[in-house]
């Protein structure tokens, strides 16, 4: 199977173009090219397939097998791949996901996309569409019982759901400790990604991110708008956010009037290869 590594502010994924490749099962696929010792080395497998009702289709897959409805960085990866290796020559797009069609504009320098702006559309804010079992329509600023320890949450969907934590200090947390709680709680039937959240000032925070399936991982784009999301709605900043992760920074816009979310940052080509599968 020939492939391509690319990836978004550190978070790296498998790329297939299934317009020439055919991938039997992608969820063993998945499990396989994610591990960074007898694999390729990623946070999951995405592929690149056509479409009957956008320009391209994305079907992405974690590292543990499971699939996922959107990845962020994925898809500005996903724009970057279909005008670097020439199935496009537009520089407006949409891709068809799990969560939905997606628009994206792309910046391209010297014949290759630099920068993506994806607009992911509104965010989900309530409860039961999240999915989340509370007894609110929404939960913003709400108490969150996770492993006899009460957290105040505030729950967002970007296509996949979201629980936002904030804390004066996310560097020193141990996230490996307290992630796992967060995602195989009952409350979130089909588990949850948590971003625990540092606000710097009126227009930029910082986060690290535990992901579904995944574990911590360098970057998560739906993760980024969903704390904007959260962090607007909390009072904390202005619409336009930069998110600072691991990986990089994220630029979040939500326009309210809208309700769009709107995402700009980079995607690259970590290198091309083959593996036996």
């Amino acid at each position: 199977m020939k492939f391509t590594k690319m990836q978004g502010i550190g978070n790296d994924y498998v790329y297939v173009n299934c317009f020439r490749e055919q991938v039997e099962n992608p969820s063993q696929v998945a499990i396989k090219v994610s591990d960074r010792h007898f694999g390729v080395g990623s946070d999951g497998l995405i592929l690149i397939k056509p479409s009957d009702v956008a320009d391209f289709e994305m079907e992405m897959y974690n590292a543990d097998g499971s699939q996922g409805a959107m990845c962020g960085n994925g898809i500005r990866c996903v724009a970057k791949y279909v005008y670097d290796y020439h199935l496009t020559d537009k520089t407006s797009i949409s891709v068809n996901t799990k969560s939905g069609i997606k628009y994206l504009d792309l910046t391209v320098e010297d014949g290759k996309v630099k920068e993506v702006k994806v607009n992911m559309g509104a965010p989900i804010l309530n409860t039961a569409e999240i999915p989340m079992i509370y007894g609110k329509e929404q939960v913003i600023a709400q108490p969150l019982n996770i492993n006899q320890n009460l957290y105040e949450v505030t729950a967002v969907s970007m296509g996949n759901p979201h629980v936002i934590v904030y804390m004066e200090d996310v560097k020193n947390l141990k996230i490996e400790e307290v992630g796992p709680y967060f995602e195989k709680s009952s409350v979130f039937p089909e588990s949850v990604n948590t971003e625990f959240v540092r606000v710097i000032d009126r227009n930029t925070v910082e986060m690290r991110v535990w992901e579904r399936g995944s574990g911590e991982t360098l970057a998560c784009g739906t993760g980024a708008c969903a704390v904007a999301v959260a962090c607007i709605l909390n009072g904390y900043t202005e619409d336009q956010v930069t998110v600072k992760l691991l990986g990089g920074d994220l630029k979040i816009f939500w326009d309210r009037e809208a309700d769009l979310v709107y995402m700009t940052g980079p995607a690259e080509v970590v290198f091309d290869g083959e593996i036996q599968i």
